[in-house]
């Protein structure tokens, strides 16, 4: 199995565009490429376009009227998805399916090729706040829950971790697996921000109490803190719950010079964040490992974030 990187992109997520002045834009995937082709990073990625994803892959963590009503939408331009933030265009929809494909895609390359033990997504739109009866926060269809839920039922894995480090807390991910016990979901994001859910009571109902981990942090809290809280959180986390994958729900916007968030982590504060979860999965499931993007607004940040990340990976 290969330790080269399997980068899954499509030209159709450039297509999603939710208008002038919308801090989720084309540009952040041109900027990443831009930046990996300048530093020759480009060349020792193994590129994949993903199909995609059929419908009935969406179903275990959407509700089959969200799923039918988001893709009647296909083909509107500025049609406001929910309460005003998810904006689509003619191609979102698609953008959308491609994107939930790109997740399937990376768990058939580590699990049934067994081409790559680590894989990472430059996907748009993001996925994390769709929660299973609703899109928002910039999300269509949660594509990171996607390939969770895949990597189960396909028998491919019994037990399946989700770090979430982006700067906003992931309900989404949270909701769909909430009474869950083979998918644990731990976030690291700041508080009090959106979408408001995220405190450290909320750990799980029914099956899946405990499988639950919130981290709120005050805003402007630095490398260290976030070193600090994922290594201890992963040390309560490895206790009760061994995975056979870890996915990285991979948001940047809790870089310093975001345009949303107010913490304070830089570049190299993510690379060490990576190795640690790298280490981690080295440890308890063999290396396998996919990352997937989120959030991340000021391009010059979310491109050198990007680079360390997967220099952090092993590219």
């Amino acid at each position: 199995m290969s330790r080269q990187i399997a980068f899954i992109y499509s030209p159709i997520f450039l297509k999603h565009e939710p208008g002038g002045g919308h801090l989720e834009r084309p540009e952040r995937l041109k900027a990443i490429e831009s930046h990996l082709k300048e530093t020759k990073l480009w060349e020792k990625l193994q590129h994949y376009k993903p199909k995609a994803s059929p419908k009935k892959y969406l179903l275990p963590v959407h509700h089959k009227q969200l799923v039918e009503y988001n893709t009647t939408q296909k083909g509107k331009s500025y049609f406001v998805l929910d309460s005003g933030d998810t904006v689509l265009s003619k191609h979102s929809i698609d953008a959308a399916y491609e994107a939930a494909g790109a997740g399937i895609m990376a768990v058939d390359l580590i699990f049934k090729d067994k081409k790559h033990t680590s894989a990472f997504a430059a996907v748009r739109p993001p996925g994390h706040h769709a929660e299973y009866n609703q899109s928002m926060g910039f999300c269509i269809f949660n594509s990171i829950a996607v390939a969770a839920a895949y990597a189960i039922e396909k028998q491919y894995a019994k037990k399946v971790l989700i770090i979430d480090w982006d700067v906003h807390h992931g309900n989404g991910t949270q909701n769909i697996f909430y009474s869950r016990d083979d998918v644990f979901y731990f976030s690291i994001h700041q508080s009090p921000f959106y979408p408001g859910t995220g405190a450290a009571s909320e750990k799980g109902t029914d099956k899946g109490q405990g499988y639950t981990l919130n981290v709120p942090l005050q805003a402007g809290q630095d490398d260290d803190v976030y070193e600090a809280v994922l290594k201890e959180s992963l040390q309560k986390i490895e206790k009760n719950f061994a995975p056979d994958l870890v996915l990285i729900s991979a948001g940047f916007d809790a870089h310093r010079d975001d345009l949303l968030g107010q913490m304070r982590v830089s570049e190299f504060g993510f690379a060490k964040l990576t190795r640690i979860l790298v280490d981690f999965a080295e440890k308890h499931c063999q290396g396998r490992i996919i990352s997937m993007l989120e959030g991340g607004y000021n391009l010059s940040a979310l491109q050198t974030s990007v680079f360390e990340h997967l220099k952090a990976l092993g590219a």
